[in-house]
């Protein structure tokens, strides 16, 4: 069973500028329908602002609220900031929010969207508006449903703003495994960085996620995981520098579910980038993404059930 997070207004309007499009989340929730596999849909509330401040410059959140993004933000984010936009961004942060309770009932859950790792404290980036992620990861641990969070970030990209906006934390661990010449050019400095050369494939990204993964987990001892799950390490894929396959994004998440469930820890994934000329493959890859990694859930809950019923009285 995979839990999925959407909601109508993830999808914007074309922006008048920029080149993002947004057609891609309502394919991708397309692409899940018709898989035939088991999901149940859930709706995001809208972020309340409070929390937004708690991690970005109210000044700076204000001028999202109103639409009054200055024109040098805007093209930073990539897009010009609607009222459509506003109601967008509040509820991909409210996506991953939910995705996060879901997975403390479930083990794992997705958000259709978001992983929005490129926001900064005042101003956004890089088609990012609100990080979702460090927002999130915030509110687990103010709220007290987490001690320590660990965000997994195997976007293509280095998640610059998620790692300024968590620098000094001891209670929130960022481990970013990207391509080292890729956007952004000036990085900001995870809790751990793995900058991948152009070119890598399967084995040698794998080699790197299976080396540093379970290192980072026994060391930092997390409760909970946040994974920025971006397909766009994907040899086909527009903006990235990787030759990831299919069968290599699959060998990914499901190794990053598995480390996560064997563990006990609940994971919720945010969609992150994908790129390309044709963006039903691109929603095509996503889908597979969470269908691969609700699965690997599922597989993980019923080894532990049938562990739990053999274990003596």
């Amino acid at each position: 069973m995979l839990h999925v997070v959407h909601h109508a207004d993830y999808m914007a309007p074309k922006p008048e500028r920029g080149t993002f499009k947004f057609d891609k989340y309502w394919l991708v929730m397309e692409e899940l329908r018709r898989s035939g596999a088991a999901i149940t849909e859930h709706a995001p509330e809208p972020m309340p602002r409070a929390w937004l401040e708690a991690v970005h410059c109210p000044a700076y959140v204000d001028e999202v609220f109103r639409a009054a993004v200055p024109q040098h933000k805007e093209r930073r984010i990539g897009f010009p900031v609607t009222p459509a936009i506003v109601s967008r961004v509040r509820h991909t942060n409210g996506g991953t929010w939910l995705a996060a309770q879901l997975a403390r009932d479930h083990g794992y859950a997705a958000n259709s969207a978001a992983g929005s790792h490129h926001a900064l404290h005042d101003t956004g980036a890089g088609y990012c508006v609100f990080n979702d992620l460090a927002v999130t990861a915030n509110r687990l641990l103010a709220e007290g449903h987490a001690r320590r969070v660990l965000i997994v970030d195997c976007d293509v990209h280095q998640g610059d703003g998620t790692a300024s906006l968590t620098a000094g934390r001891e209670d929130i661990f960022t481990l970013s495994l990207h391509a080292e010449k890729n956007f952004p050019v000036r990085k900001a400095r995870s809790s751990r960085d793995v900058g991948l050369p152009d070119g890598v494939n399967d084995e040698g990204y794998m080699e790197a996620l299976t080396r540093h993964l379970p290192e980072v987990m026994a060391d930092f001892t997390p409760d909970f995981v946040l994974y920025q799950a971006g397909v766009d390490p994907h040899h086909a894929d527009k903006l990235g520098r990787l030759a990831l396959t299919d069968a290599g994004l699959a060998l990914r998440d499901r190794f990053v579910i598995r480390e996560s469930r064997q563990r006990g820890l609940p994971v919720a994934s945010a969609l992150g980038g994908g790129y390309g000329d044709d963006p039903r493959a691109v929603a095509a890859r996503h889908a597979a993404s969470m269908l691969a990694m609700a699965d690997e859930n599922t597989r993980w809950s019923d080894t532990a059930g049938r562990q739990a019923g053999n274990s003596p009285p």
